[in-house]
């Protein structure tokens, strides 16, 4: 299995949920980790909260943003000189019928979970290349593939990137550029809405920290295979 100590990595959402479960992953396999949050508050509790377990780094943007975008990423080049690892985590939903929908909403769920993972992968490749390769993990969802009524936003969002997923690793897989997408279904965190039932007991559902050793578990494979998706669901779902 390939080491990751000693890589750099970018966490886009990397304050709470998934992917702050996944930043505090990568930085006890020994990886040095920027992310950033849409807020300067949210950005600065988190680097204060993580302090002592390793090289981190915070910044705050929005990915739907492209300006945004090139700032984090210049400000990871002046904090770690390099990059080897994306993962673009980013998201979010707004849930309703398509009747309901306004195109505010609509362009929440396209401009956040398609488009930002378009802009950092814009801005990492060049940065990979003068590493001589890279690594980039989508985390997408089992919406992605499976439709339901009221997340038409949502599932064409995520439809897009599983498919931009595919074209990236095609378009890159010779310039040592492996891509990878892990899509699970319901995870116990704050996300909004959707189509499982949040409320109550929610032991059922998939842990964040599950999802984080999911992406390490991608990320350690050797540099000859490549791990194109991963599918995760609740073991025991609610009946």
């Amino acid at each position: 299995m390939e080491p990751l100590s000693g890589k750099v990595a970018a966490v886009t959402g990397g304050t709470r949920g998934i992917g702050r479960a996944i930043v505090e992953r990568l930085l006890a396999e020994g990886v040095s980790v920027a992310f950033c949050g849409r807020s300067r508050e949210s950005v600065d509790r988190a680097v204060g909260e993580l302090q002592g377990r390793g090289k981190v780094f915070g910044h705050p943007a929005d990915v739907s943003r492209a300006c945004d975008v090139a700032q984090f990423f210049q400000a990871v080049d002046q904090a770690f000189g390099g990059l080897d690892i994306l993962v673009n985590n980013a998201g979010a939903g707004a849930f309703k019928k398509v009747g309901e929908m306004t195109t505010e909403e609509w362009h929440r769920n396209i401009d956040l979970n398609l488009n930002g993972p378009f802009y950092c992968s814009h801005e990492a490749l060049p940065r990979f290349q003068s590493r001589g390769g890279g690594f980039i993990v989508n985390i997408s969802s089992l919406a992605g593939k499976n439709a339901f009524s009221g997340g038409a936003g949502y599932n064409a969002s995520k439809f897009g990137l599983n498919g931009f997923t595919e074209a990236l690793m095609l378009d890159h897989r010779y310039d040592h550029v492996r891509v990878s997408s892990i899509m699970p279904g319901s995870v116990d965190t704050g996300f909004g809405g959707g189509p499982s039932n949040r409320a109550g007991d929610t032991g059922w559902m998939i842990a964040p920290e599950d999802v984080a050793e999911a992406v390490v578990m991608v990320l350690r494979m050797p540099a000859r295979t490549m791990v194109s998706r991963v599918e995760m669901r609740p073991s025991r779902p609610k009946k």
